[in-house]
């Protein structure tokens, strides 16, 4: 973590900067928020009483937008994992203002002083959450587990279910899960393992705030129980998308492998940080090896995770098998409506699939129109999170020009050549000049420009 001295508040002006730029949303429109309040008392009618099941949530401690509650028990060899999703088809009524904003966002927009919800929060925080405070109306996914890793999904049903607590990644104790928590994690890992996936988090490069004010320029490191409780929704995601296509029908996460020159080049990056990288060893089994925590680790994952096309999402083709490289399996997304707008049709056709009914024509027609606005989405996320993550770095390097700096040549993208910083959680770009990937080099901190959000390097 490197924090940010920024005495004349030229971050702070730079996000609200930022938010005109991306054209972030401010507010919900006065409609949007009196539907909310009108949908927020609306009455579940239509759920089964499971409060007596004993759920818990595991999120960021400041969370507010709770997707999901969970709870695990033994059955034979086999691990029943329950998991309750936010019901938020039964807020929202096809074709009303809540769901036009919600197609008009497509999800929840984050930077670091705070976010653009997809939802108002009288429903995103408050009557679909799954917050402790009082009963819930979710969609309670049965997952079994067997002792190989492998997922099935035993039902779902529309039902009421009472958190019991709110659980912290950075606090949470073992003995404040269920039993089976950590075994059915350690079996969906396995499983991974065994068929090959590459599904490994790097750290993330990010700027976050920081108790007392200001802000932190840093390469946050994946928690064992973030890790964990990701194992979880893997198994409900992986369950969900076989179960779509057995029948048939369905909206998926499909991604490609890296292409060979793309993995020739993370290889000579590998060599400039100092790994070893067997000839013969397959990327997804190389990037298992590596470590987080350590810095080179964490910039080769940084590398293997841009290296690819990225995940985008597909409807159900009858003339193709859906497949998610990182996952090496079918995959689909179902476990965060309150953040993504596609899941929430994931989850009612599920619903029925389960139940035996016909997938509704409105959650058919929306698979078709679902991934050109979710990839619009993604790619405003993903625009707002290299500007903060330039404006931090540029806030941050305001008055160190002319110094020097050891970092790694990531990749050479036409005539800039992308570079890691060695000691500091910074990315930037500089004249590609005569290196390659992999190469270790000297660079030289030329310029900085606020309010373009630019920083200059050139070779030493």
């Amino acid at each position: 973590m490197k924090a940010i001295t920024d005495p004349d508040d030229a971050l702070a002006s730079g996000l609200t900067q930022i938010r005109n730029e991306y054209r972030v949303p401010e507010a919900f429109p006065p409609e949007v928020l009196a539907a909310a309040e009108v949908a927020a008392s609306k009455v579940p009618d239509a759920h089964v009483d499971r409060r007596d099941l004993p759920f818990v949530t595991l999120d960021p401690a400041t969370s507010t937008d709770l997707d999901q509650a969970f709870c695990i028990e033994a059955s034979g060899a086999d691990l029943i994992l329950r998991y309750a999703i936010a019901d938020v088809g039964w807020f929202v009524t096809p074709g009303d203002p809540l769901d036009a904003e919600a197609w008009r966002r497509g999800e929840t927009l984050y930077l670091p002083d705070g976010k653009a919800g997809l939802y108002p929060p009288a429903i995103g925080e408050h009557a679909a959450s799954l917050l402790p405070d009082g009963p819930r109306p979710a969609v309670v996914f049965t997952v079994r587990v067997r002792p190989d890793g492998g997922v099935a999904l035993d039902g779902a049903e529309r039902a009421i279910v009472q958190s019991r607590a709110k659980l912290a990644y950075d606090t949470v104790r073992d003995d404040d899960l269920p039993a089976g928590f950590a075994e059915l994690a350690r079996r969906i890992d396995d499983a991974e393992r065994r068929r090959g996936a590459s599904r490994v988090d790097p750290p993330e490069q990010q700027v976050e705030a920081v108790d007392g004010g200001g802000y932190a320029l840093t390469f946050r490191p994946r928690l064992a129980s973030e890790d964990r409780n990701a194992a979880l929704s893997l198994a409900t995601n992986l369950a969900v998308a076989d179960a779509m296509l057995a029948h048939r029908t369905g909206l998926f996460r499909v991604m490609p492998e890296p292409d060979a020159k793309a993995v020739e080049r993370l290889r000579t990056a590998a060599v400039a940080l100092g790994r070893t990288w067997p000839a013969g060893l397959p990327l997804r089994d190389f990037e298992r090896s590596l470590d987080p925590a350590a810095p080179a680790d964490a910039s080769l994952m940084l590398a293997i995770r841009r290296a690819g096309s990225g995940a985008t999402y597909a409807p159900y083709d009858p003339a193709t098998t859906p497949w998610h490289a990182a996952m090496a399996a079918t995959y689909a997304h179902a476990t965060a409506p309150l953040r993504r707008l596609a899941d929430r049709y994931v989850v009612l056709a599920t619903l029925a699939i389960a139940n035996g009914a016909a997938v509704p024509d409105f959650v058919a027609a929306a698979f078709e129109r679902l991934p050109a606005v979710m990839a619009r989405a993604d790619a405003q996320q993903g625009r707002i999170d290299r500007a903060v993550l330039d404006l931090a770095e540029a806030v941050m390097l305001a008055d160190a020009i002319g110094k020097t700096f050891a970092a790694v040549v990531l990749d050479v993208d036409g005539h800039a050549a992308r570079v890691q910083l060695v000691d500091l959680p910074v990315i930037a770009r500089m004249p590609i000049g005569d290196v390659a990937p992999g190469d270790a080099v000297t660079v030289r901190l030329t310029a900085v420009d606020r309010d373009l959000r630019r920083i200059v390097f050139a070779r030493a």
